[in-house]
């Protein structure tokens, strides 16, 4: 059996409709690009819906269990780097 990778950090980003259309579909392409390229430690994962819709775009990172609400890209990598 092989080793089973657990990254750093994990960055989980909302793009249900409502996030989606709010940003969050263009911040999951940001953040994969970012955690590609970036030598950090880090997975991006897609999420369908967090039921936070009046906050929309949502995310969230963990470890630390940090929540950005109505966020821009520009929050989120902030977020990834810190």
């Amino acid at each position: 059996m092989g080793k089973f990778p657990v990254p750093d950090k994990t960055l989980f980003i909302c793009t249900g409709s409502k996030c989606a259309k709010r940003g969050g579909k263009d911040t999951y392409k940001a953040a994969k690009r970012f955690a590609k390229y970036s030598g950090q430690d880090i997975e991006v994962i897609r999420i369908e819906c967090t039921d936070r819709c009046d906050w929309a775009p949502v995310c969230t990172i963990s470890p630390g269990n940090i929540w950005l609400k109505e966020y821009s890209e520009k929050d989120v990598l902030k977020l990834m780097t810190d």
